[in-house]
This record gives C-alpha cells, structure tokens and sequence, in this order.
C-alpha cells in the first residue's frame, strides 16, 4: 500500500504503471492480432481465446495499481447469479469516467469482458481501431436519415449487416454494454434537460434497443448496475491518486421480455413507445435505489 505517500506522488505512479501496463498488452495484443487474419478456425479460435485473456489481464494489472495507491471500500450486492459462460447487455448510470474502470474491476472474470457497440467507420482510427478490430468490439453498420431518404430500399440493411457481424459471438459469450443516458451526470446537464430524476439525467432508450435488435436472442439478460459515490463523483486524476475511498455498487439481472425479441426500434413505432416506457419505469426504479443509497451511505 503507498496511501502513506502524497496524493500527486500516488498519481504520478499509478498514470506510469497505466501507460506501462497499456503500452505492453497493446504491443503483445498487435502481435496476436496477426493470427486473427489467418484462414483457419484453428489459429482463429486460439487468437480469441489468447485475446480475451489480454484484455483480462490488462483489466487484473489495473485492479492491482488501483489496489496499491489506495484502500477503497466496495460496498458490492447483486452478483450472485452472474455466470461467466452467458452473455449479457450491461447498463449503467454515468457519472464520471471512474465508472468505467468501476464496472471492469468489479466485473473482471465474473462475465466475459465488456465491449461497447462503435461505429464501422471508427475502425480506421490509428492504432486504436485496430485494437478493437482484434478485440472483437462489435461494430455496426448505420445509414442516417438523409442517405434513408433518398435509398429507402436500404431500410433495415443495417440492423441485418450489424446482426450478421455479432453472429460470431454465439458460440463466445460476450458483455455487451452501453450507457444509456449517454453522457455524465452533471447539475447543469441535469438542469438542462428537465430530468424528471433526481440522480439521473433522462435515459436515450435507442442505444440499448439497437444492441437488443442486433443481438436479443444471444443475450442470457440485462444486467442493471447503479454505481454511487458517498464522497460525490470522482474524477480520474481522484482515483489515480487513490482518493475515491468509497463505492457502492448494486447490481440487478433482469429478464429481456420476449416481446422485445427479434423487433426494429426505429421502424416500429409501436414496438418504440413500449420500449422507452419500460426504459423510463426502469430509471424511476434507479432514481429510488441511488435516493436510499445516499441515505445509507452520507458523505463523510
């Protein structure tokens, strides 16, 4: 433990061993990625099994610097029926990008590691598009309204090209995961959009539906997190200083309702509304649990 040293001392060493620890499984990563493009089901199977456990271990070694700057308390609940050998679509609330890092070390080999839906154009960024090509991050084919407009016969292509890529993630489990109110969690923002929540801003039930359209019949749930900072939202350079000292995290598997199977969000206008009611009752549900957090778990 080096709580026993300043807090930008802490900082400067955790940032070090993060570039470090990210800078080597990358290297080694582009390495096995070579193995990827090679038409064999054989080295194809063994380069996503030596990925996954990369990505696991890059997600280990960052527990283990979190672990050494600082002495956080978890306050953890929900994990019991969670199975390494399902897949899940994993939602969260958003307040800070510590929550990113929260969800992975609470969540590291419990589930499979936790990928996010990019756009396939993203996948040309340099160096980093190429990780999460080699990652098997799912990207997804999207068309806008105009270009809709003017080729209609291109309605639903997308959703099917974006179905046919997730197709490999049957017989390899996968955490799918999405923030769906989009941004974090400000007063301002908070302010901005009227939010009918307390703790939350409105949730954009869009990013949620598409990952359900694509992929509903993989999924084993849903898995609802709510992440709460008794000491108020941290930023990076807290934890990398070893000042979030505590955080509570529950976590509830819901069922996807068989009648959210195998439809389009944005064709079915029916479908929609019912989706995004069952969005808003699942919020309100949030904005409770995190209002009871703050009482069982005050600043101190």
């Amino acid at each position: 433990m080096l709580d026993f040293l300043p807090a930008a001392v802490r900082g400067v060493i955790a940032s070090l061993l993060l570039a470090l620890n990210t800078l080597l499984l990358c290297s080694f990563l582009f390495c096995v990625a070579l193995f990827k493009v090679l038409p064999f089901a054989l080295t194809q199977r063994f380069s996503h099994w030596l990925m996954n456990h990369t990505h696991e271990a890059w997600i280990s070694n960052n527990k283990a610097w979190m672990n050494l700057i600082g002495r956080t308390r978890w306050h953890l609940s929900g994990l019991e029926g969670l199975d390494y050998q399902h897949s899940y679509l994993v939602t969260s609330n958003h307040q800070s990008w510590v929550d990113i890092l929260v969800l992975q070390y609470v969540l590291n080999r419990r589930i499979r590691p936790l990928k996010f839906f990019l756009k396939q154009e993203l996948i040309w960024v340099p160096v980093i598009g190429v990780a999460w090509w080699a990652l098997d991050f799912p990207f997804m084919k999207r068309y806008s309204k105009a270009y809709l407009d003017k080729h209609p016969e291109k309605k639903g292509k997308d959703l099917e090209t974006t179905r046919k890529t997730c197709a490999k993630f049957r017989n390899n489990p996968v955490g799918i995961f999405n923030f769906a109110e989009g941004t974090r969690f400000t007063p301002g923002k908070h302010a901005q959009q009227q939010s009918p929540f307390r703790h939350l801003l409105k949730p954009k039930a869009g990013g949620i539906a598409f990952v359900l359209d694509a992929m509903g019949e993989q999924l084993e749930s849903i898995v609802n997190v709510t992440i709460h900072y008794p000491a108020g939202r941290p930023g990076f350079w807290d934890l990398l200083c070893g000042n979030v000292k505590d955080v509570v995290v529950h976590f509830q598997e819901l069922q996807i309702p068989a009648s959210f199977i195998g439809k389009n969000y944005e064709q079915d206008g029916e479908y929609r509304l019912q989706f995004q009611g069952w969005i808003n009752q699942l919020w309100q549900d949030k904005d409770a649990l995190l209002e009871q957090m703050h009482r069982e778990y005050p600043a101190k």
